[in-house]
């Protein structure tokens, strides 16, 4: 196993009748990533416009989290940061937003750890449909990650039906290099992931599907084409449909996309007898978009919380994340706060797997799902450019720039509208260290 970056918080681990479950027969784990979801984009989460039946009842279910955190408030970080259970932070200030286009620059290092490392060692049969977003070109690839299979976009974004990206390149790979198929990008993601459980369904396996929508440019399944090859849309909103007054349908239209996507993968896993032995996994990798340059208002829905895709405020990085495993999970709704590289420990406590010598930023989130405990209060970062934020507990300090310190108790104003740095100087202060001392440790 390749060495990873140390940090202090090693994994917890589940309880003693799962794991004895698990080493009888290791569950599959399928995990459904959105794009710029926004935390009240979906029906269950507050959404009175989004009709998403199959999300819905995975809830119902499952366990639904109201306080789950993207690692990051845009793509790159919480993608770096699932994978590895690290703070992204620690692969170096470029994985604190997105990654840029250039083929040249380098993605995600190859001495990081994987989830799909660890699992293809411990016996795992691992794919990976859709977006990457960790590097452009090899060797910086999902296959040299730890990935068996991978069909899907590298790029941050692309046109949803042509797959194109915002250079003008053709996105659409089949491992190693680029092999395009026609067809609506959410569509065919699908389409392979179904193939997937199809084939391996006599051995376990760990489905990542990191879905592209709801990323701009904003197309439904009935849209037109929009980005052609060769044309750069770099000074054209990055290809966005022009259709500005009326963007709400073009959204509504992919979070609905989403849905029977999630539908359809689990009706497979009902249609093959595996749903009982099968951990399902659905969130977003950070908050979406409320407005964007050039006229475009309301395109998510973040309910009562402030700021949006790119900011450090709730709005941000607080996601929807649902926890589905008939027969295991007991439906519920959970108010835990937690983040998205807890996934990687508690997928490799799942799965039984050797990670002896990993040590984690994130937690094993086990004995919460399947036993109802309570999680230990822990400091947890979000960082991007000179915007920064440090949560224990409900409170939550915030700090863009030069600009005078924001401190908020979660419990009590969510919005994140009411300011008590200067009523709290003790939590202030304590948070102010844990945030400089956390800096120095990812720094390091």
């Amino acid at each position: 196993m390749k060495i990873t970056f140390l940090t202090t918080l090693a994994v917890v681990s589940c309880l003693s009748g799962l794991l004895q479950a698990t080493e009888q027969s290791q569950p599959n784990i399928v995990f459904i990533l959105a794009d710029d979801l926004g935390y009240g984009d979906i029906s269950c989460y507050g959404s009175a416009v989004n009709r998403t039946p199959h999300l819905d009842r995975l809830a119902a279910g499952g366990v639904r989290f109201t306080d789950f955190h993207s690692n990051g408030p845009m793509c790159s970080p919480t993608r770096a940061a699932f994978l590895t259970g690290l703070y992204q932070s620690r692969f170096g200030r470029r994985f604190e937003s997105a990654l840029s286009g250039s083929r040249r620059d380098p993605g995600l290092p190859l001495s990081a750890v994987t989830i799909a490392e660890v699992l293809q060692q411990a016996g795992y049969a691992t794919g990976m449909f859709g977006k990457w977003h960790l590097g452009y070109e090899a060797p910086w690839l999902p296959t040299n990650q730890g990935f068996d299979q991978f069909r899907g976009l590298v790029s941050g974004d692309g046109d949803h039906h042509t797959q194109i990206d915002r250079s003008g390149n053709q996105d659409w790979w089949n491992g190693k290099s680029v092999s395009m198929e026609k067809g609506y990008t959410a569509e065919l993601i699908t389409r392979h992931s179904i193939d997937f459980i199809e084939r391996h369904k006599d051995e376990p396996f760990f489905l990542y599907v990191p879905h592209l929508a709801i990323h701009f440019p904003w197309q439904g399944p009935d849209d037109l084409p929009h980005r052609k090859r060769g044309i750069s849309y770099h000074k054209d909103k990055w290809g966005i449909i022009p259709d500005r007054s009326n963007v709400r349908p073009h959204v509504t239209a992919m979070i609905e996309s989403l849905d029977r996507s999630a539908g359809r993968i689990v009706a497979t896993l009902d249609r093959l007898g595996l749903t009982n032995n099968t951990l399902v996994v659905f969130t977003s990798d950070n908050g979406g978009y409320l407005d964007y340059a050039g006229g475009f208002e309301n395109i998510s829905d973040m309910g009562q919380l402030r700021g949006e895709k790119g900011t450090i405020y709730e709005g941000g990085h607080r996601v929807p994340a649902i926890f589905s495993w008939p027969g295991t999970i007991k439906p519920s709704v959970c108010h835990e706060t937690t983040m998205t590289f807890d996934l990687f420990p508690t997928f490799v406590t799942l799965a039984g797997a050797d990670n002896d010598s990993a040590t984690l930023d994130g937690i094993d989130l086990g004995e919460i799902l399947f036993g109802g405990a309570k999680a230990a209060e822990r400091f947890l970062f979000w960082r991007m450019g000179s915007s920064k934020a440090v949560r224990k507990g409900s409170w939550k300090l915030c700090v863009r720039g030069d600009r005078p310190p924001e401190l908020y108790d979660l419990a009590t104003d969510v919005g994140e509208r009411n300011n008590l740095a200067d009523s709290r100087p003790g939590v202030l202060s304590n948070l102010s260290n844990a945030l400089a001392e956390w800096e120095l440790d990812v720094e390091r």
